[in-house]
């Protein structure tokens, strides 16, 4: 009976260290990004993004247009910060806040995905506040 409990124990361990790396990979990857933004590294930016997102953009400049455009706070964010890690629909949302040069906080999700290679960004969705109703 020892070994049974003890093997969950060490299996639910090893479940929980795999997603702690797994939240500081998808973090770092979504840094890197924001990073390469602030840059202006185009190229660098794009490579955070998942085969289908590049395939909708086809180019970094194409793609970094529509950031600049879509989403100024991501563009070029005052401030930046890692909310929730979690699981929807078999999906890893990555929960982050920015504030934008107005003061004005907006919310999104990052939807992502494993890769060959690491974690890739599949899409930025905006999450409404929640004290506003639908």
């Amino acid at each position: 009976m020892r070994r049974i409990v003890l093997g969950l124990g060490l299996m639910f361990l090893v479940g929980a260290s795999a997603s702690a790396d797994d939240g500081s990979d998808i973090r770092s990857v979504i840094g890197d990004q924001i990073a390469a933004f602030a840059a202006d590294d185009l190229p660098k930016a794009f490579d955070f993004a998942s085969p289908m997102i590049q395939r909708m953009f086809n180019d970094p400049e194409t793609f970094g247009r529509m950031v600049a455009t879509g989403y100024p706070m991501i563009w070029r964010p005052d401030a930046v910060r890692y909310l929730d890690l979690h699981e929807e629909d078999g999906r890893m949302l990555q929960r982050m806040g920015f504030r934008d040069g107005a003061g004005q906080f907006h919310l999104f999700d990052y939807d992502m995905i494993a890769g060959p290679d690491g974690w890739l960004i599949n899409g930025v969705y905006p999450v409404p506040p929640e004290d506003v109703g639908v």
